[in-house]
């Protein structure tokens, strides 16, 4: 799961990719959609939609592009565990990598 992470995560760390993503998420859109309001050209634009493809993030179902809504739980997940690894600071974290130290990992 962690290479599957990282190549979400790469792709969604691009600013024109991660607004091409969220105007997915509210509604699928074809390419041609896609391409108004950006202020990259449409090849650019095809370029970015074959990276989220990649990484799992996009598919396109009936010329239009959809989000891969198996994709989202598995961010969400990371960034619960983030967020309450943060809240219980140090503490939480050393304990942790002693845990998967004593289970080889």
């Amino acid at each position: 799961m962690a290479s599957k992470l990282d190549g979400v995560l790469e792709a969604l760390a691009e600013p024109t990719r991660r607004e091409i993503f969220e105007r997915v998420v509210i509604r699928p859109r074809r390419l041609s959609e896609l391409v108004e309001g950006l202020t990259v050209s449409r090849p650019a634009v095809s370029h970015h939609v074959k990276i989220l493809r990649q990484a799992g993030l996009v598919h396109t179902v009936n010329d239009r592009l959809e989000v891969v809504l198996d994709v989202l739980p598995s961010l969400r997940t990371y960034f619960d565990r983030l967020w309450l690894e943060a809240s219980l600071g140090d503490t939480w974290i050393t304990y942790r990598r002693a845990e998967n130290n004593d289970l080889g990992l």
